[in-house]
């Protein structure tokens, strides 16, 4: 047989098969990481709600905050808007989200709140200009959506953070892990390399290990697998933190991550806050969080961190996704640095 012809008719025939197709496009977008310009004073950030609703009396600790720190803010259409649980209709979402997308003053869009909503409007969003203009993403929970949908297809950082609902109401009242954490967000945005030390655990796992930074909310992370969206982790540096889910329901999706390869070719893993329900009285499970975690990795040779200080929690500082970073798990002390 003639190859080329031969290639020639094999290769449209494989984009008809979805599975073929998948194969094809399970590797992320060649190139380095595009890291957005970093804000300056005068800077405007957009506040939007593509997940969960927010009052505009709610706001109000963020936007005195933010200007505090010497940006001008523009308030999506979606502030203050609420459809049952989500802040507007998936069309008010999306499109309010799609403007702050494409507005070239905007430098950095500040998700107003988490809960449930961003997976609904994500394959209707439009990052054309994101691509040719690039900004800030700020967010977690419910916005890991939009972290692992960047980094998977486009390869811009983002940043994992608390969001306006999080922002104390009487900052001389907060503590001071609320306060590092908040300030941590005005760190990233103006360039600052962030490096956290954050104390040992006994089951940590030391060493070494140098990677770009991904992760987010574990179960939001599960329930994107297998779509545009999945998370990369080969050579990668993964952080995970959940709330209100059951001991077992932890073991279920560390399965997942394990079984789907997500934990085979890691550089390092970092465990971050896990609000964990109680066990149901004769429904006992019987492993701790990090036996859990512990029994996926056992085979490999990466550093684990655990008690990291990230998730819904007070003590939950800004990442910048997709950047490279370097964990160091020692006996008497972790750290977490962005690489220079």
């Amino acid at each position: 047989m003639n190859r080329k012809k031969f290639i020639s008719s094999v290769v449209p025939l494989a984009a008809s098969f979805p599975g073929i197709a998948t194969l094809a496009s399970s590797e992320e977008p060649e190139g380095k990481t595009v890291i957005p310009s970093y804000l300056k004073k005068d800077d405007t950030i957009g506040i939007s709600c593509p997940a969960g609703f927010i009052t505009n009396e709610d706001m109000l600790p963020a936007v005195n905050k933010l200007t505090e720190w010497g940006f001008k803010i523009s308030f999506g259409t979606t502030v203050g808007k609420k459809d049952f649980t989500f802040g507007g209709t998936d069309e008010e979402r999306r499109n309010d989200f799609q403007q702050m997308l494409d507005d070239k003053k905007i430098k950095a869009i500040l998700c107003a709140r988490g809960g449930y909503g961003a997976v609904r409007i994500i394959d209707n969003l439009n990052f054309k200009q994101l691509e040719l203009h690039p900004k800030w993403i700020i967010g977690f929970s419910d916005i890991t959506v939009l972290h692992s949908h960047l980094n998977r297809n486009y390869g811009i950082a983002s940043i994992h953070s608390k969001m306006c609902n999080s922002f104390p109401a009487d900052w001389s009242l907060a503590e001071p892990v609320q306060k590092e954490s908040i300030e941590s967000i005005y760190k990233c945005l103006i360039g600052e390399k962030m490096t956290y030390s954050f104390l040992p655990n006994i089951k940590n796992k030391l060493g070494v290990a140098t990677g770009t930074l991904v992760g987010g909310n574990l179960k939001t992370l599960e329930s994107l697998a297998g779509s545009k969206s999945d998370i990369i982790t080969k050579n990668k540096i993964l952080f995970v933190e959940d709330t209100g889910e059951y001991l077992y329901s932890i073991d279920r999706m560390f399965w997942n991550l394990k079984r789907s390869g997500k934990l085979s070719s890691l550089a390092g893993l970092i465990v971050g806050g896990f609000k964990i329900k109680p066990d149901d009285p004769g429904e006992e499970f019987g492993k701790a969080l990090e036996d859990i975690v512990l029994e996926k990795v056992k085979e490999y040779d990466y550093p684990v961190a655990f008690d990291f200080p990230v998730g819904h929690q007070k003590y939950n500082v800004a990442l910048k996704c997709g950047v490279k970073h370097t964990l160091k798990v020692e006996l008497n002390s972790s750290m977490l640095t962005e690489k220079l």
